[in-house]
């Protein structure tokens, strides 16, 4: 892809971590970004004054996004551009525990923000970016939506549902539309930090996990955005509708 192809990109998430590493290196990029996340971020609208646009939005509550949806503001913010990135990034890896001790809220919760958020985005930017002949979507997905984990039943529930959601939109062989369900290795996040901080009765494989971060073996949210980013831009992108970049990463 060519820099001066008019690109417009839409990252969830983006106050903090993953996303807002991801947010970054799209900015420093030269690309226009909308950010929907709960709070805006603390730094990145006075470093891109002119390139960032933030709404705040609670994307756990699938009411209030539909809402958002509802308004012009998603196709007022493509119009023009001919390629589009939507990057779902947002997500949530709380209950942790057994499926008895679960909070049927934490449960709605989990899964609006994990799944119906993201397939809602996806469905929106499919439709208003009708223009655009290069649309692309990427679920930042996990290792746990492909691999079971004692504990993490709704998070490795909601994560298998962005990779099968990938998988059923190819089929849909739009030329135009381009997704992936990505899996973006284990990244130093405050998501690590809370599963670090889960019980070992919740989470059995806690210890794993604390020794990654112990070894250095944990990527930077800066990092893999880097690797994210020229993945998603790349020409190779959507070419599988599931994928892990550190297999990419070490395929390149």
């Amino acid at each position: 892809m060519t820099s001066s192809t008019p690109i417009r990109a839409i990252v969830t998430g983006h106050n903090r971590g993953l996303g807002a590493a991801l947010a970054e290196q799209l900015l420093a990029r030269g690309v226009t970004v909308l950010g929907l996340s709960r709070s805006r971020h603390a730094t990145l609208k006075t470093r891109f004054p002119a390139q960032l646009e933030e709404i705040e939005l609670e994307l756990a509550e699938p009411a209030r996004v539909a809402q958002w949806l509802a308004t012009d503001a998603l196709r007022a913010f493509v119009s023009g551009a001919q390629t589009v990135l939507l990057i779902n990034n947002a997500g949530m890896v709380q209950p942790i525990g057994p499926i008895e001790g679960q909070d049927p809220a934490a449960i709605a919760s989990a899964v609006s923000l994990n799944v119906a958020t993201p397939l809602m985005l996806a469905s929106a930017l499919a439709a208003a970016a009708v223009d655009a002949n290069d649309r692309r979507i990427v679920h930042i997905s996990s290792g746990a939506a492909r691999n079971a984990y004692a504990g993490w039943n709704i998070y490795c529930a909601t994560k298998a549902a962005l990779d099968h959601h990938a998988r059923a939109v190819v089929l849909d062989a739009n030329r135009a539309l381009r997704i992936c369900s990505l899996a973006p290795g284990v990244i130093d996040t405050n998501m690590q930090a809370e599963i670090r901080g889960s019980k070992e009765e919740q989470f059995p494989m806690r210890a794993k996990f604390e020794d990654l971060k112990r070894n250095g073996q944990l990527s930077s949210p800066e990092q893999c955005a880097a690797q994210l980013v020229d993945y998603a831009l790349s020409d190779a992108f959507g070419q599988t509708p599931v994928a892990d970049i550190r297999e990419i990463a070490g395929a390149a």
